[in-house]
């Protein structure tokens, strides 16, 4: 197949990603060449790069892509990501760290003399739990008395969905999904208390904010335009960096109450023998398919997804709904240095395809095959928490990846009742004899085995 262009880059003029031959390119423009030129000739790039701060890019030969890099000064290669994220799908453990990333990679930046032309959060992507800026042309040389350019932007797509969970206790999931440029200022500042505004960090970073943004409307070209003519001095714009990354490190969610499955790992319905066998039965099945990218569908706190990377999974991406055991996850991911990265999914509303005609940010299935999935203590969630088909449940997982595991709960284990207490049983045809049905009209069942005294029951499909 010929070049294809991202359709998420085309907003930007300094250049345009490109995916070809299964390898990550992009175009430097000649209005970026000169700034190129210079975080490459200073070696920035490289040191930001052995830093771990930026992701890799070296230059290769234009004519790899033909006519689709006509016009362009230089042509650099990426490595290719396994998977890539949203901020609306990080958990706030996850996006605070993306956050202080992109600061530490400004301030290492105005050490060499340079800056970031925008802050935005799509230019992180996630390597496990470890955060890589990925838009080495946002790089470019400092003018000496500039304002952060980014400031806003940086707000609205790190520090006020950060802000949302951590002053409201409200997860940003959701909201900036439907808002893909973050959350406005302004609206922060109007849902905030009053007892909130007093902090200094919040009252110049979102209330004087929103103040001067609000102000900013109704003055003349002319006053704007001298307005921007303010000088900011460097050592005032790196204090400014500085104050706001030791802030933002120190954030922490809102703990108004427990989260429904934080703490599921250690009170859950499994005895100890019981989950041994479960972890069993999904090392055997890694050990047997190495999946090279495996997905944790309900991963909680990525105890499974734990046992998979040991098994053999090279990079694993857990998924769940629950804040508190997502943080958990990414948490145990870090200071484990796992090739695990866990994501906020809704399983019955996942990402869409959706931006400037519905492709600048794709869905959940348009950005990568799973070789592998484990859905443990899941099915149940969609079939009996949200009422989907139990075939459809089954036609969904298997769908995901050529072969898996899922866990099938019982209509009288303990966690099915207490989800059916306070509603009407209308699911007559959720059992162990339907769903292995569906499973087998599906794909071959190579292994099936009971793991808990409430008939839990694990199947390792294959429909290769």
């Amino acid at each position: 197949m010929p070049p294809q262009a991202n359709p998420g880059s085309f907003r930007d003029p300094s250049g345009q990603i490109f995916h070809f031959d299964d390898r990550i390119f992009r175009t430097v423009n000649p209005s970026a060449a000169a700034d190129y030129e210079f975080a490459r000739d200073s070696g920035l790039i490289a040191e930001l790069s052995r830093a771990g701060l930026l992701l890799a890019a070296e230059e290769v030969d234009r004519g790899i892509l033909g006519s689709s890099a006509q016009g362009a000064s230089y042509l650099i290669e990426h490595p290719k990501l396994a998977f890539v994220s949203y901020p609306y799908e990080w958990s706030f453990m996850a996006l605070r760290t993306a956050a202080v990333l992109h600061l530490d990679l400004q301030l290492a930046a105005l050490e060499r003399g340079a800056s970031l032309s925008d802050a935005s959060a799509y230019n992180v992507q996630f390597i496990g739990a470890r955060p890589t800026f990925i838009d080495v042309l946002s790089l470019r040389r400092y003018r000496e008395g500039e304002f952060w350019d980014g400031h806003s932007q940086f707000c609205q797509q790190f520090l006020n969905p950060l802000l949302l969970r951590a002053l409201l206790g409200v997860p940003h999931n959701s909201w900036y999904r439907g808002s893909l440029e973050g959350i406005a200022t302004e609206e922060l500042a109007r849902l905030l208390p009053f007892r909130r505004k007093l902090s200094w960090n919040v009252f110049s970073q979102v209330v004087l904010q929103a103040r001067m943004q609000d102000m900013a409307r109704g003055k003349s070209r002319s006053e704007l335009a001298e307005a921007k003519k303010r000088q900011l001095p460097c050592q005032s714009y790196r204090n400014m960096l500085v104050q706001l990354r030791d802030w933002i490190a120190g954030l922490e969610p809102l703990k108004r109450q427990k989260s429904t499955w934080h703490d599921y790992s250690a009170a859950n319905t499994y005895n100890s023998e019981e989950a041994q066998a479960k972890h069993r039965f999904v090392a055997d099945f890694v050990a047997a398919t190495r999946p090279a990218l495996l997905w944790d569908l309900g991963c909680n706190t990525g105890e499974y997804s734990e046992t998979a990377l040991q098994s053999g999974a090279r990079q694993v991406i857990g998924f769940d709904y629950d804040q508190g055991a997502l943080d958990q996850a990414f948490l145990r991911a870090r200071h484990k240095e796992l090739a695990f990265l866990p994501l906020f999914l809704d399983a019955a509303n996942p990402s869409p395809d959706q931006g400037w005609q519905q492709s600048e940010r794709m869905g959940l299935r348009s950005r990568a095959t799973a070789d592998g999935l484990i859905a443990l203590a899941f099915e149940h969630h969609l079939a009996i928490g949200r009422n989907v088909p139990l075939g459809q449940v089954v036609g969904w997982l298997t769908g995901l990846a050529p072969a898996g595991v899922i866990e099938f709960v019982q209509k009288t284990d303990t966690t099915i009742q207490q989800m059916l207490a306070m509603r009407q049983d209308i699911f007559a045809d959720y059992s162990e004899e339907s769903f292995t049905a569906e499973l087998q009209g599906r794909a071959r069942i190579v292994r099936s085995e009971t793991i808990s005294a409430e008939g839990r029951r694990l199947f390792w499909y294959d429909r290769s």
